[in-house]
Protein backbone atom coordinates (compact mmCIF):
# COMPACT_ATOMS: atom_id res chain seq x y z
CA UNK A 1 0.00 0.00 0.00
CA UNK A 2 3.22 2.30 0.43
CA UNK A 3 2.84 5.65 -1.93
CA UNK A 4 0.15 4.69 -3.84
CA UNK A 5 -1.34 7.11 -6.44
CA UNK A 6 -5.15 7.20 -7.52
CA UNK A 7 -4.82 5.13 -10.52
CA UNK A 8 -2.80 2.65 -8.49
CA UNK A 9 -5.19 2.15 -5.29
CA UNK A 10 -8.48 2.78 -7.96
CA UNK A 11 -6.52 -0.62 -9.98
CA UNK A 12 -5.74 -2.61 -6.59
CA UNK A 13 -9.50 -1.76 -5.23
CA UNK A 14 -10.70 -3.27 -8.16
CA UNK A 15 -8.88 -6.46 -8.74
CA UNK A 16 -9.61 -6.96 -4.86
CA UNK A 17 -6.06 -6.99 -3.79
CA UNK A 18 -6.53 -4.66 -1.25
CA UNK A 19 -9.58 -3.17 0.61
CA UNK A 20 -11.07 0.42 1.16
CA UNK A 21 -11.29 -0.61 4.47
CA UNK A 22 -7.71 -1.80 4.54
CA UNK A 23 -6.28 1.33 3.02
CA UNK A 24 -8.00 3.84 5.20
CA UNK A 25 -6.62 2.14 8.62
CA UNK A 26 -2.83 2.21 6.93
CA UNK A 27 -3.45 5.97 6.73
CA UNK A 28 -4.61 6.50 9.63
CA UNK A 29 -2.10 4.50 11.21
CA UNK A 30 0.49 7.02 9.21
CA UNK A 31 -0.95 9.67 10.73
CA UNK A 32 -0.91 9.15 13.85
CA UNK A 33 3.06 7.77 13.43
CA UNK A 34 3.31 11.29 12.03
CA UNK A 35 1.45 13.37 14.49
CA UNK A 36 4.07 15.32 15.08
CA UNK A 37 4.12 17.07 11.81
CA UNK A 38 0.72 18.46 12.77
CA UNK A 39 -0.61 17.96 8.88
CA UNK A 40 -3.77 16.41 9.97
CA UNK A 41 -5.66 18.13 12.52
CA UNK A 42 -8.97 15.32 12.32
CA UNK A 43 -9.55 11.82 11.22
CA UNK A 44 -13.07 11.82 10.46
CA UNK A 45 -14.48 9.16 13.10
CA UNK A 46 -16.74 7.87 9.98
CA UNK A 47 -13.79 7.50 7.91
CA UNK A 48 -13.95 3.51 7.81
CA UNK A 49 -17.68 3.31 8.18
CA UNK A 50 -17.26 5.32 4.59
CA UNK A 51 -14.75 2.83 3.42
CA UNK A 52 -16.79 -0.54 4.53
CA UNK A 53 -19.94 1.32 2.38
CA UNK A 54 -17.03 1.53 -0.56
CA UNK A 55 -16.06 -2.08 -0.35
CA UNK A 56 -18.95 -3.30 -0.48
CA UNK A 57 -20.27 -1.16 -3.20
CA UNK A 58 -17.21 -2.44 -4.89
CA UNK A 59 -17.84 -5.77 -4.54
CA UNK A 60 -21.17 -5.14 -6.27
CA UNK A 61 -19.12 -4.11 -9.63
CA UNK A 62 -19.60 -0.29 -8.88
CA UNK A 63 -17.19 1.64 -10.75
CA UNK A 64 -16.28 5.09 -10.12
CA UNK A 65 -13.26 7.14 -10.73
CA UNK A 66 -12.99 7.57 -6.62
CA UNK A 67 -14.26 4.36 -5.41
CA UNK A 68 -12.60 3.66 -1.70
CA UNK A 69 -9.80 6.40 -2.36
CA UNK A 70 -8.99 8.20 0.84
CA UNK A 71 -8.39 11.84 0.42
CA UNK A 72 -7.91 14.77 3.15
CA UNK A 73 -9.44 18.29 2.83
CA UNK A 74 -8.44 21.90 3.81
CA UNK A 75 -9.89 22.85 7.02
CA UNK A 76 -11.63 25.70 4.90
CA UNK A 77 -14.19 23.37 3.24
CA UNK A 78 -17.51 22.58 4.62
CA UNK A 79 -18.56 19.32 5.15
CA UNK A 80 -21.97 18.81 6.63
CA UNK A 81 -22.11 17.82 10.28
CA UNK A 82 -17.94 17.89 10.82
CA UNK A 83 -15.92 20.39 12.16
CA UNK A 84 -14.66 23.04 9.43
CA UNK A 85 -12.49 25.70 11.71
CA UNK A 86 -10.25 27.44 8.93
CA UNK A 87 -7.50 26.56 11.66
CA UNK A 88 -9.11 29.80 13.68
CA UNK A 89 -9.91 29.84 17.43
CA UNK A 90 -12.79 31.65 15.81
CA UNK A 91 -14.33 28.69 14.22
CA UNK A 92 -13.07 26.10 16.46
CA UNK A 93 -16.16 24.13 17.43
CA UNK A 94 -17.75 25.37 14.04
CA UNK A 95 -19.93 22.01 12.28
CA UNK A 96 -20.45 22.46 9.21
CA UNK A 97 -24.45 23.09 8.07
CA UNK A 98 -23.78 21.85 4.07
CA UNK A 99 -21.35 20.22 2.02
CA UNK A 100 -19.08 21.92 0.08
CA UNK A 101 -19.91 21.13 -3.84
CA UNK A 102 -16.34 20.13 -4.68
CA UNK A 103 -15.91 17.70 -1.33
CA UNK A 104 -19.61 16.57 -2.72
CA UNK A 105 -18.59 15.83 -5.90
CA UNK A 106 -15.39 13.38 -4.56
CA UNK A 107 -17.93 12.01 -2.44
CA UNK A 108 -20.44 11.08 -5.52
CA UNK A 109 -17.30 9.69 -6.84
CA UNK A 110 -16.87 7.38 -4.61
CA UNK A 111 -13.81 9.24 -2.74
CA UNK A 112 -13.27 8.56 1.66
CA UNK A 113 -13.37 11.76 3.26
CA UNK A 114 -10.67 11.11 5.65
CA UNK A 115 -10.54 14.23 7.57
CA UNK A 116 -9.35 17.82 7.64
CA UNK A 117 -5.75 19.20 7.42
CA UNK A 118 -3.56 22.07 8.87
CA UNK A 119 -3.44 25.53 6.89
CA UNK A 120 -2.64 28.96 8.10
CA UNK A 121 -5.40 30.72 9.79
CA UNK A 122 -8.39 31.40 7.36
CA UNK A 123 -5.64 30.58 4.00
CA UNK A 124 -3.43 33.70 5.40
CA UNK A 125 0.24 33.14 5.19
CA UNK A 126 3.03 31.49 3.60
CA UNK A 127 4.43 29.04 5.83
CA UNK A 128 1.60 27.17 7.84
CA UNK A 129 2.92 28.96 11.13
CA UNK A 130 -0.32 30.65 11.31
CA UNK A 131 -2.77 28.04 12.60
CA UNK A 132 -4.33 28.56 15.85
CA UNK A 133 -3.56 24.84 16.28
CA UNK A 134 -0.32 24.59 16.16
CA UNK A 135 2.72 24.76 13.19
CA UNK A 136 2.99 22.50 10.36
CA UNK A 137 6.50 20.93 9.91
CA UNK A 138 7.70 20.66 6.31
CA UNK A 139 7.87 16.27 5.03
CA UNK A 140 11.60 16.29 4.97
CA UNK A 141 12.74 18.64 7.51
CA UNK A 142 11.45 19.42 11.34
CA UNK A 143 13.34 22.77 10.85
CA UNK A 144 11.72 24.26 8.03
CA UNK A 145 8.41 25.48 7.05
CA UNK A 146 6.10 23.79 4.93
CA UNK A 147 4.88 26.30 2.84
CA UNK A 148 1.09 27.67 3.22
CA UNK A 149 -1.60 28.14 2.87
CA UNK A 150 -1.93 24.46 2.17
CA UNK A 151 0.83 23.65 4.38
CA UNK A 152 -0.74 20.24 6.28
CA UNK A 153 -2.37 19.19 2.52
CA UNK A 154 0.88 19.18 1.02
CA UNK A 155 2.92 17.22 3.94
CA UNK A 156 -0.19 14.98 4.46
CA UNK A 157 0.49 13.97 0.51
CA UNK A 158 4.12 13.96 0.53
CA UNK A 159 4.33 11.79 3.78
CA UNK A 160 1.66 9.28 2.53
CA UNK A 161 -0.59 10.37 4.43
CA UNK A 162 -3.45 10.02 2.33
CA UNK A 163 -3.73 9.25 -1.37
CA UNK A 164 -4.45 13.03 -1.98
CA UNK A 165 -5.82 15.98 -0.74
CA UNK A 166 -7.49 19.11 -1.33
CA UNK A 167 -6.06 22.33 -1.07
CA UNK A 168 -7.16 26.12 -1.62
CA UNK A 169 -5.32 28.88 -3.46
CA UNK A 170 -5.82 32.46 -3.20
CA UNK A 171 -2.25 33.77 -4.25
CA UNK A 172 -0.12 30.50 -4.45
CA UNK A 173 -1.63 28.91 -1.54
CA UNK A 174 -1.77 25.23 -2.91
CA UNK A 175 1.65 25.70 -5.24
CA UNK A 176 4.16 26.93 -2.95
CA UNK A 177 3.59 24.21 -0.51
CA UNK A 178 3.40 21.55 -2.85
CA UNK A 179 6.90 23.20 -4.51
CA UNK A 180 8.11 23.19 -1.03
CA UNK A 181 7.17 19.54 -0.05
CA UNK A 182 8.13 17.86 -3.30
CA UNK A 183 4.51 17.19 -4.69
CA UNK A 184 2.20 18.31 -7.55
CA UNK A 185 -0.21 21.54 -6.42
CA UNK A 186 -2.99 22.34 -9.28
CA UNK A 187 -4.76 25.66 -9.17
CA UNK A 188 -7.46 25.30 -12.19
CA UNK A 189 -8.52 28.86 -13.83
CA UNK A 190 -10.93 30.64 -12.00
CA UNK A 191 -14.35 29.59 -12.36
CA UNK A 192 -13.18 26.17 -13.26
CA UNK A 193 -14.45 24.52 -9.45
CA UNK A 194 -16.96 25.65 -7.65
CA UNK A 195 -16.60 27.38 -4.59
CA UNK A 196 -19.82 27.18 -3.13
CA UNK A 197 -18.87 26.08 0.50
CA UNK A 198 -15.14 27.43 0.68
CA UNK A 199 -15.22 29.29 3.24
CA UNK A 200 -13.91 32.80 1.24
CA UNK A 201 -10.91 34.46 2.32
CA UNK A 202 -10.59 36.65 -1.31
CA UNK A 203 -13.58 35.99 -3.05
CA UNK A 204 -12.22 36.96 -6.77
CA UNK A 205 -9.21 35.22 -6.40
CA UNK A 206 -9.82 31.83 -4.20
CA UNK A 207 -9.71 28.38 -6.13
CA UNK A 208 -10.14 24.93 -4.82
CA UNK A 209 -7.76 22.40 -6.62
CA UNK A 210 -5.75 19.20 -5.78
CA UNK A 211 -2.23 18.10 -4.12
CA UNK A 212 -1.34 15.02 -5.76
CA UNK A 213 1.52 12.46 -6.20
CA UNK A 214 1.16 12.99 -9.61
CA UNK A 215 0.69 14.69 -12.36
CA UNK A 216 -2.20 12.05 -13.39
CA UNK A 217 -3.54 12.51 -10.16
CA UNK A 218 -4.35 16.06 -10.40
CA UNK A 219 -5.50 15.55 -13.96
CA UNK A 220 -8.21 12.68 -12.11
CA UNK A 221 -8.98 14.54 -9.66
CA UNK A 222 -9.91 17.98 -11.69
CA UNK A 223 -12.24 16.29 -14.03
CA UNK A 224 -14.41 15.10 -11.00
CA UNK A 225 -14.90 18.58 -8.67
CA UNK A 226 -15.30 20.46 -12.48
CA UNK A 227 -17.84 22.03 -13.75
CA UNK A 228 -20.99 24.42 -13.60
CA UNK A 229 -22.58 24.90 -10.49
CA UNK A 230 -25.66 26.65 -9.81
CA UNK A 231 -25.19 27.64 -6.08
CA UNK A 232 -21.68 29.40 -7.26
CA UNK A 233 -22.76 32.46 -9.57
CA UNK A 234 -18.77 32.42 -10.57
CA UNK A 235 -18.31 29.22 -11.94
CA UNK A 236 -18.28 28.61 -15.53
CA UNK A 237 -19.99 26.74 -18.11
CA UNK A 238 -16.93 25.78 -20.12
CA UNK A 239 -16.98 22.54 -20.95
CA UNK A 240 -14.96 20.36 -19.29
CA UNK A 241 -11.97 18.52 -21.13
CA UNK A 242 -11.13 15.10 -20.51
CA UNK A 243 -7.41 16.20 -18.78
CA UNK A 244 -6.21 13.00 -18.68
CA UNK A 245 -5.81 12.55 -22.44
CA UNK A 246 -2.60 14.13 -23.03
CA UNK A 247 -1.76 15.93 -26.06
CA UNK A 248 1.85 16.18 -26.10
CA UNK A 249 4.16 18.64 -26.19
CA UNK A 250 5.95 18.72 -30.06
CA UNK A 251 5.22 22.66 -31.14
CA UNK A 252 4.08 23.70 -28.37
CA UNK A 253 5.07 26.79 -27.33
CA UNK A 254 6.44 27.85 -23.58
CA UNK A 255 6.55 31.65 -22.94
CA UNK A 256 8.74 32.94 -20.76
CA UNK A 257 8.46 36.11 -19.53
CA UNK A 258 11.03 38.37 -19.58
CA UNK A 259 10.21 40.46 -16.74
CA UNK A 260 10.26 37.77 -14.54
CA UNK A 261 13.45 35.93 -16.20
CA UNK A 262 15.27 39.34 -14.64
CA UNK A 263 14.63 38.00 -11.38
CA UNK A 264 14.82 34.26 -12.05
CA UNK A 265 18.52 34.93 -12.86
CA UNK A 266 19.14 35.68 -9.09
CA UNK A 267 17.35 32.68 -7.81
CA UNK A 268 19.58 29.39 -6.75
CA UNK A 269 17.85 27.16 -9.23
CA UNK A 270 17.90 29.09 -11.87
CA UNK A 271 20.36 26.69 -14.07
CA UNK A 272 18.40 23.97 -13.27
CA UNK A 273 15.47 25.45 -14.77
CA UNK A 274 17.10 27.02 -17.42
CA UNK A 275 17.71 23.72 -18.42
CA UNK A 276 14.55 22.19 -17.92
CA UNK A 277 13.90 24.67 -20.97
CA UNK A 278 16.56 22.97 -23.32
CA UNK A 279 14.87 19.60 -22.44
CA UNK A 280 11.65 20.44 -23.51
CA UNK A 281 13.37 22.74 -26.41
CA UNK A 282 15.11 19.00 -27.93
CA UNK A 283 11.83 16.93 -27.15
CA UNK A 284 9.74 19.18 -29.87
CA UNK A 285 8.89 22.02 -27.95
CA UNK A 286 9.70 25.91 -28.93
CA UNK A 287 10.84 28.46 -26.37
CA UNK A 288 9.65 32.25 -27.13
CA UNK A 289 10.14 35.39 -25.06
CA UNK A 290 6.56 37.20 -23.64
CA UNK A 291 6.43 40.17 -22.04
CA UNK A 292 3.96 41.13 -19.41
CA UNK A 293 4.94 44.87 -18.44
CA UNK A 294 2.71 44.65 -15.55
CA UNK A 295 4.10 41.71 -13.86
CA UNK A 296 6.20 43.87 -11.71
CA UNK A 297 3.10 45.33 -10.00
CA UNK A 298 1.28 41.77 -9.27
CA UNK A 299 2.66 41.67 -5.72
CA UNK A 300 1.15 44.98 -4.26
CA UNK A 301 -1.95 44.74 -6.41
CA UNK A 302 -2.68 41.31 -4.51
CA UNK A 303 -1.83 42.76 -1.04
CA UNK A 304 -4.55 45.28 -1.88
CA UNK A 305 -6.94 43.70 -3.61
CA UNK A 306 -6.73 40.38 -1.01
CA UNK A 307 -7.32 42.39 2.16
CA UNK A 308 -9.99 44.38 1.03
CA UNK A 309 -12.03 41.07 -0.15
CA UNK A 310 -11.01 39.68 3.25
CA UNK A 311 -11.81 42.30 5.90
CA UNK A 312 -15.23 42.08 3.49
CA UNK A 313 -15.51 38.16 3.99
CA UNK A 314 -14.76 38.50 7.82
CA UNK A 315 -16.95 41.23 8.70
CA UNK A 316 -19.61 38.29 9.25
CA UNK A 317 -17.24 36.94 12.10
CA UNK A 318 -18.18 39.25 14.56
CA UNK A 319 -19.62 37.19 17.97
CA UNK A 320 -22.78 36.86 16.97
CA UNK A 321 -23.41 35.28 14.10
CA UNK A 322 -21.10 32.70 13.66
CA UNK A 323 -19.06 30.10 16.42
CA UNK A 324 -16.74 32.32 18.94
CA UNK A 325 -18.51 35.06 21.53
CA UNK A 326 -15.73 36.25 24.41
CA UNK A 327 -16.92 35.09 27.99
CA UNK A 328 -16.11 38.61 28.81
CA UNK A 329 -18.24 41.11 26.72
CA UNK A 330 -20.76 43.12 29.13
CA UNK A 331 -22.06 44.72 25.62
CA UNK A 332 -22.98 44.72 22.19
CA UNK A 333 -19.58 46.18 21.80
CA UNK A 334 -17.73 44.43 24.11
CA UNK A 335 -18.73 41.45 22.19
CA UNK A 336 -17.80 42.39 19.12
CA UNK A 337 -14.37 43.80 19.90
CA UNK A 338 -13.59 41.07 22.62
CA UNK A 339 -14.65 37.66 20.05
CA UNK A 340 -12.60 39.32 17.56
CA UNK A 341 -9.41 39.93 19.68
CA UNK A 342 -9.52 36.54 21.29
CA UNK A 343 -10.35 34.89 18.14
CA UNK A 344 -7.92 36.08 15.09
CA UNK A 345 -4.72 35.48 14.92
CA UNK A 346 -2.10 38.33 14.39
CA UNK A 347 -1.31 37.87 10.58
CA UNK A 348 -5.87 37.46 10.37
CA UNK A 349 -5.72 41.02 12.77
CA UNK A 350 -2.68 42.21 10.13
CA UNK A 351 -4.46 41.37 6.67
CA UNK A 352 -8.15 42.83 8.07
CA UNK A 353 -6.64 46.15 9.49
CA UNK A 354 -4.85 46.56 5.75
CA UNK A 355 -8.32 45.88 4.18
CA UNK A 356 -10.02 48.17 5.82
CA UNK A 357 -7.39 50.97 5.55
CA UNK A 358 -7.39 50.55 1.28
CA UNK A 359 -11.34 50.54 1.75
CA UNK A 360 -11.32 53.23 3.82
CA UNK A 361 -13.20 56.31 2.12
CA UNK A 362 -10.18 58.62 2.52
CA UNK A 363 -8.09 55.89 0.26
CA UNK A 364 -10.69 53.92 -1.24
CA UNK A 365 -10.16 55.95 -5.24
CA UNK A 366 -6.07 56.24 -4.40
CA UNK A 367 -5.81 52.48 -3.62
CA UNK A 368 -8.74 49.96 -4.37
CA UNK A 369 -10.34 51.29 -7.74
CA UNK A 370 -6.76 52.30 -9.01
CA UNK A 371 -5.23 48.16 -8.09
CA UNK A 372 -8.72 47.15 -9.95
CA UNK A 373 -7.72 49.33 -13.40
CA UNK A 374 -3.95 48.36 -13.00
CA UNK A 375 -5.37 44.06 -12.63
CA UNK A 376 -7.65 44.85 -16.00
CA UNK A 377 -4.37 46.07 -17.56
CA UNK A 378 -2.38 42.83 -16.58
CA UNK A 379 -5.15 40.50 -17.69
CA UNK A 380 -4.73 42.22 -21.45
CA UNK A 381 -0.96 41.82 -21.13
CA UNK A 382 -1.49 38.52 -20.09
CA UNK A 383 -4.09 37.61 -23.00
CA UNK A 384 -1.45 39.12 -25.48
CA UNK A 385 1.34 37.24 -24.18
CA UNK A 386 -0.70 33.74 -24.65
CA UNK A 387 -1.46 34.79 -28.14
CA UNK A 388 2.45 33.72 -28.77
CA UNK A 389 2.90 30.94 -26.02
CA UNK A 390 0.31 28.21 -25.12
CA UNK A 391 2.06 27.83 -21.43
CA UNK A 392 4.36 29.98 -20.09
CA UNK A 393 6.96 28.31 -17.41
CA UNK A 394 8.66 30.48 -14.30
CA UNK A 395 9.76 29.37 -10.60
CA UNK A 396 7.05 28.60 -8.46
CA UNK A 397 8.69 29.17 -4.87
CA UNK A 398 12.21 31.67 -4.12
CA UNK A 399 14.21 28.80 -3.14
CA UNK A 400 13.90 25.45 -0.59
CA UNK A 401 11.68 25.82 2.35
CA UNK A 402 12.80 28.20 4.26
CA UNK A 403 13.86 28.00 8.26
CA UNK A 404 10.30 27.43 10.65
CA UNK A 405 12.06 29.63 12.96
CA UNK A 406 13.90 32.62 10.60
CA UNK A 407 12.25 36.00 12.00
CA UNK A 408 10.62 37.21 8.91
CA UNK A 409 9.33 41.04 8.30
CA UNK A 410 5.21 40.25 7.26
CA UNK A 411 6.65 41.89 3.62
CA UNK A 412 9.50 39.64 3.17
CA UNK A 413 7.07 36.68 3.87
CA UNK A 414 4.79 38.03 1.36
CA UNK A 415 7.85 37.76 -0.88
CA UNK A 416 7.58 33.80 -1.14
CA UNK A 417 4.62 33.94 -3.13
CA UNK A 418 6.04 36.71 -5.57
CA UNK A 419 5.96 34.00 -8.60
CA UNK A 420 2.30 32.06 -7.81
CA UNK A 421 0.00 35.49 -7.16
CA UNK A 422 -0.22 36.65 -11.02
CA UNK A 423 -2.25 33.16 -11.90
CA UNK A 424 -4.63 34.44 -9.39
CA UNK A 425 -4.89 38.15 -10.33
CA UNK A 426 -5.48 37.02 -14.09
CA UNK A 427 -7.67 33.96 -13.48
CA UNK A 428 -5.54 31.62 -15.26
CA UNK A 429 -4.74 27.99 -14.34
CA UNK A 430 -1.50 27.17 -12.97
CA UNK A 431 0.78 24.04 -11.48
CA UNK A 432 3.27 23.04 -9.99
CA UNK A 433 5.57 20.56 -10.32
CA UNK A 434 8.59 19.21 -8.40
CA UNK A 435 11.50 18.79 -10.70
CA UNK A 436 14.75 19.24 -8.67
CA UNK A 437 16.80 19.46 -5.14
CA UNK A 438 18.47 22.45 -3.86
CA UNK A 439 21.75 22.53 -1.93
CA UNK A 440 19.82 21.37 1.40
CA UNK A 441 18.71 18.44 -0.96
CA UNK A 442 15.22 19.61 -0.22
CA UNK A 443 12.70 19.66 -2.88
CA UNK A 444 12.10 22.81 -5.88
CA UNK A 445 9.26 23.47 -7.92
CA UNK A 446 8.48 24.58 -11.20
CA UNK A 447 5.50 26.42 -12.23
CA UNK A 448 3.57 26.24 -15.74
CA UNK A 449 0.84 28.02 -16.54
CA UNK A 450 -1.73 28.50 -19.60
CA UNK A 451 -4.83 30.66 -20.63
CA UNK A 452 -7.90 30.38 -19.13
CA UNK A 453 -9.48 27.16 -19.27
CA UNK A 454 -6.60 25.47 -20.89
CA UNK A 455 -6.09 22.96 -18.46
CA UNK A 456 -6.04 20.11 -21.09
CA UNK A 457 -2.69 21.75 -23.02
CA UNK A 458 -1.39 22.87 -19.19
CA UNK A 459 -1.13 19.01 -17.80
CA UNK A 460 -0.06 17.76 -21.01
CA UNK A 461 2.65 19.89 -20.93
CA UNK A 462 3.22 19.33 -16.83
CA UNK A 463 2.99 15.93 -17.24
CA UNK A 464 5.82 15.54 -19.57
CA UNK A 465 7.93 17.56 -17.54
CA UNK A 466 6.96 15.60 -14.16
CA UNK A 467 7.74 11.99 -16.15
CA UNK A 468 11.35 13.44 -17.74
CA UNK A 469 12.25 14.48 -14.16
CA UNK A 470 10.67 11.46 -12.13
CA UNK A 471 8.87 13.96 -9.91
CA UNK A 472 12.05 15.50 -9.20
CA UNK A 473 13.11 12.12 -7.78
CA UNK A 474 10.24 11.06 -5.77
Amino acid sequence: MENLTITQARKLLKEGKITSEALTKYYVDRIKKYKDKNAVLEVFDDALTQAKECDKQIKKGKDLPLLGVPILIKDNLLYEGKTTSCASKFLENYKAQYTATAVQKLLDAGAVILGRSNMDEFAMGSSTRNSAFGICKNAYDDTRVPGGSSGGSAVATALDLCVAALGSDTGGSIRQPASLNGVVGLKPSYGRVSRYGLIAFGSSLDQIGPITKTVEDAAILLKVMAGSDPKDQTSSQEKVDDYCALVGIKGKKIGIIKEVDQITKTLECYDKYKAVLEVLKQSGAEIVEVSVPNYKLSLPLYYIISPAEAASNLGRFDGIKYSRRSEKAGSVEDIYILSRTEGFGKEVKRRIMLGNFVLSSGYFDAYYVKAKRIQQQLIKDTEKAFEKCDVIMLPTALGEAFKLDSVMDPVEEYKEDMFTIFANLVGIPAISIPFAKGKANLPLGLQLMSKKFDEKTLISVADFVFRKYKGGGR
